[in-house]
């Protein structure tokens, strides 16, 4: 199993400890970019994709974690667009 797949199966679990940078990790893997909207986008970012519908959210802080409705939107995301 590689670092890819251990990733999706990690986020599948809905662990809450899962970071951002692993989310970014995991998002490029399925061919997204990370495309922030300036230097003014605060903690929006959006994660885009030549094909699929792009995945727009709030980078976490103070801490890196994420939220868990941001985890299960992901994982919404992702399968509509048939990734998972």
């Amino acid at each position: 199993m590689g670092k890819h797949e251990k990733l999706l199966a990690r986020l599948k679990s809905r662990p809450k400890d899962f970071t951002f940078q692993e989310l970014a990790t995991l998002l490029s893997g399925f061919g997204y970019r990370l495309s922030n909207q300036g230097k003014s986008s605060g903690p929006a970012v959006r994660f885009v994709h030549d094909e699929c519908a792009p995945i727009s959210l709030h980078k976490p802080h103070p801490s890196n974690g994420l939220k868990r409705y941001i985890i299960e939107h992901v994982i919404e995301r992702l399968d509509s667009e048939r990734l998972i």
